[in-house]
């Protein structure tokens, strides 16, 4: 019993650690994204143009949140690194394997994800949803509400594209097989669509296509990707 205590001690110690260290990376990352952060916001804000803030407050506490967000953004690797280091000593050797194999691939689609958003589906609606005001109504973008569109357009988009890293896990772990995703192709499509429908914060059906057209390849990519991964056998 008393060894056990002491397992469990220094687990738990092991967990502070990695802890403290997790939130140290994300602080001093997010103090050099808000010495930055005037930068930052002149480089999202291109598309357009100037931006303005209805009260006192509201330009600080957007570009705290904005340094935050871009500061967890950047302490991301050190973060996941800590996850990896107190989670691989429980995990088989073959369980390690599996993850250092998905990780890579996670970080490369989330990272496709956040950059389609940036450079396809954000000029796109914002012309779409500037325009629509027509020629007789001035917009004037607020720097809260517009930092708040472009980020959540971000991490959504970042977060659909590792659709193909969730369908290889859970085939790894016996819960669905290719056979399962090919008979179910048309179900899985139009769920992608009603998805992509309450995800993209804006109404226009196009910026929901540009998020549905790629899941939908993502999805068939899936399936093939599916195709070459064993599911782990449990002996009991």
């Amino acid at each position: 019993m008393v060894d056990k205590r002491m397992t469990l001690v220094e687990h738990l110690d092991e967990l502070r650690r990695r802890i403290l260290t997790s939130l140290a990376a994300l602080f001093i990352a997010t103090g050099i994204s808000f010495w930055k952060v005037k930068e930052i916001v002149a480089y999202l804000a291109r598309p357009v143009g100037q931006l303005v803030f209805i009260s006192p407050v509201e330009a600080f506490m957007t570009y705290l949140k904005l340094a935050f967000f871009v500061g967890l953004f950047i302490s991301s690797p050190i973060i996941l690194f800590q996850f990896w280091r107190f989670v691989s000593a429980g995990l088989t050797e073959r369980e390690q394997k599996t993850f250092l194999f998905l990780f890579p691939f996670s970080v490369v689609l989330f990272l496709c994800g956040a950059a389609f958003a940036f450079f396809i589906v954000i000029p796109w609606a914002l012309k779409f949803l500037i325009n629509f005001a027509g020629p007789n109504v001035v917009a004037m973008l607020t720097v809260s509400k517009y930092i708040s569109f472009i980020t959540v357009l971000l991490l959504m988009f970042a977060l659909v594209f590792e659709l193909p890293v969730a369908v290889i896990f859970l085939t790894k772990i016996g819960l669905i097989t290719p056979t399962f995703l090919k008979r179910n192709r048309k179900y899985a499509i139009l769920l992608i669509f009603i998805v992509a429908a309450i995800l993209t914060p804006t109404p226009d059906a196009f910026t929901q296509l540009l998020m549905a057209i790629p899941l939908v390849f993502l999805y068939e990519i899936s399936i093939w990707l599916s195709k070459s991964v064993k599911p782990v056998t449990i002996n009991t």
